[in-house]
């Protein structure tokens, strides 16, 4: 590896690959299981699906009609099915982002270490990245269930870095949501969100350090913010 250029850290859901298409299905199956219909729709409601399945259980609810009763404990216990239903259709629909492989080759090959912090729960991250052919880029892997804290606690990030063998003060976080804004101020570091995620250019409005708007810029930024 020679000297330590610095470590990014990706979020993955909405920062790496666009896997709403495929949490809405899991999610509009627990709805369908209760007779509720499919109450999302994976273009409109993608920017839900990116903030997790309770997030999205939660938005479904709430389109029930007023006379219909829902079980006061249908959360927690939708969402591990919701878990279930999307461990089997995860793969589907579910695409890296355009130029996410060559960047990742391209920052490798600078001699950047990389590393992924999500709240997925890691079995299922793990799952996507091999089906999705990355896995092997990432030396860091942190998950929802890794840790007893998960992002917007800086805890994950961290230990992200540090299994990555990089330290937090040469890193920086990619990712989409408020969260990851949140993740990055709390451990000290830059954050840059994509730009073309659900959001477009309105993602500014979170005030990140930097908004990404296109995977091809990803390296010259490290090189910026880390050399």
């Amino acid at each position: 590896m020679g000297m330590d250029r610095g470590t990014v850290v990706f979020d993955l859901d909405g920062t790496l690959a666009d896997t709403a298409a495929d949490l809405i299905a899991a999610a509009n199956a627990c709805f369908e299981s209760r007779g509720l219909g499919r109450l999302l729709d994976p273009a409109a409601d993608a920017e839900i699906a990116f903030h997790g399945g309770r997030a999205m259980l939660r938005a479904g609810y709430a389109r029930v009609p007023a006379d219909t009763l829902l079980p006061p404990d249908a959360e927690e216990v939708d969402f591990p099915r919701l878990l279930s239903f999307y461990d089997d259709c995860l793969a589907d629909s579910t695409r890296l982002y355009d130029g996410v492989e060559p960047a990742l080759h391209a920052l490798a090959a600078e001699g950047f270490r990389l590393a992924i912090c999500t709240n997925k729960p890691l079995a299922l991250a793990e799952k996507l990245l091999s089906a999705l052919n990355v896995r092997e880029q990432f030396s860091g892997m942190i998950g929802a269930d890794s840790l007893p804290v998960r992002k917007p606690d800086p805890r994950p990030y961290r230990a992200a870095v540090a299994q990555a063998g990089g330290e937090v003060s040469r890193s920086f976080l990619l990712g989409d949501t408020e969260t990851d804004v949140k993740t990055a101020r709390a451990a000290g570091v830059r954050v840059s969100l994509i730009g073309f995620g659900p959001e477009g250019a309105g993602i500014s409005r979170l005030s990140p350090d930097h908004v990404l708007n296109r995977f091809a810029d990803l390296p010259a930024l490290a090189r910026e913010w880390l050399a």
